[in-house]
């Protein structure tokens, strides 16, 4: 009977990690009934439960954190070996995993992404988006992609050159018959689009000029989670909306919304790419650092090119 392979060992440090078959599983690339399947047979090979299961969670046994403990740094030591002899190969191979937030992701998958694909059609590129701040090295990822002040300082950042702003913005219908804000607190009279962060916590705007800041905690007839959702609402006169600039930058070039308080939304710092520090990256990693540094030194165009 053959021991356990390499996918069978991150299976289990997948759903450790994850703490759900289902999560693990699309995070592996399989069903979670092949999942469940291959813990099922390790845990008969070994002789013992790594998890407990019930319909609501899923957590480690004392012997699974005993053996996530010990193979956890092992795997990662053999995936640096693994690291170093594809970092001799010439053409990028592979795959590459990137974390980021969604407007992040919107901005960067044209001029570097899908480029970085057409050139390197050998590399698969898994881009996933989500709003909270992850851990990219214990949540397997090889790149992430934020602003530039919550990249942590012990990553390598690349500066994408972006700069980011903040939009509040409304249909040109909606504000037919009402008057626009001049000041932040005149939201208070609007009906708006809140925002609920990835944390549960609803959003406050935000706003600064000449020094001053402010955060108001506007008030609307819907909260919703995501930015597209969030647009479809305001272009259809709900109420106010409060966006990324990239996500509604078309819509206020085409005027099909209308931006109002600009003055109190100063730049941001921009987007970094970032990845941790390794001996050996691979072919794929290195080169997709070295077109993320070129689409960072022309950002205008990067902007221009990313435009629907």
């Amino acid at each position: 009977m053959r021991g356990p392979g390499l996918n069978d060992l991150d299976a289990v440090v997948a759903i450790a990690r994850r703490g759900s078959f289902r999560a693990a599983a699309l995070d592996l690339g399989m069903s979670t009934t092949a999942l469940s399947n291959a813990v099922a047979k390790l845990e008969a090979g070994l002789g013992v439960r790594l998890f407990n299961r019930t319909t609501r969670s899923v957590s480690l046994t004392d012997a699974g954190q005993l053996f996530i403990g010990q193979v956890g740094p092992a795997l990662e030591d053999i995936r640096g070996a693994m690291a170093a002899v594809r970092s001799r190969q010439a053409t990028p191979s592979g795959a590459l995993r990137i974390n980021a937030f969604a407007t992040a992701a919107r901005e960067i998958l044209s001029p570097l992404v899908l480029e970085f694909v057409r050139r390197h059609p050998q590399v698969h590129v898994d881009l996933v988006t989500e709003g909270r701040l992850v851990d990219i090295v214990a949540e397997g990822f090889d790149l992430g992609v934020r602003v530039a002040d919550l990249v942590p300082s012990d990553m390598i950042a690349v500066s994408l050159g972006r700069p980011q702003r903040y939009a509040v913005v409304g249909a040109p219908a909606y504000f037919g018959t009402r008057a626009r804000p001049q000041v932040p607190p005149d939201l208070l009279h609007h009906p708006c689009i809140r925002v609920r962060l990835p944390s549960g916590a609803l959003y406050r705007w935000r706003f600064e000029k000449g020094g001053q800041t402010a955060q108001i905690d506007v008030n609307g007839p819907i909260t919703l989670d995501e930015a597209g959702l969030a647009r479809t609402a305001v272009l259809e006169g709900i109420g106010l909306g409060f966006f990324m600039e990239a996500d509604v930058r078309a819509d206020i070039e085409a005027r099909r919304l209308v931006r109002v308080l600009e003055d109190w939304t100063p730049p941001l710092p921009g987007l970094c790419l970032y990845y941790p520090g390794r001996r050996n990256p691979s072919a794929a990693l290195k080169a997709f650092v070295a077109l993320a540094r070129e689409v960072g030194a022309n950002p205008t165009q990067a902007v221009r090119q990313a435009a629907p």
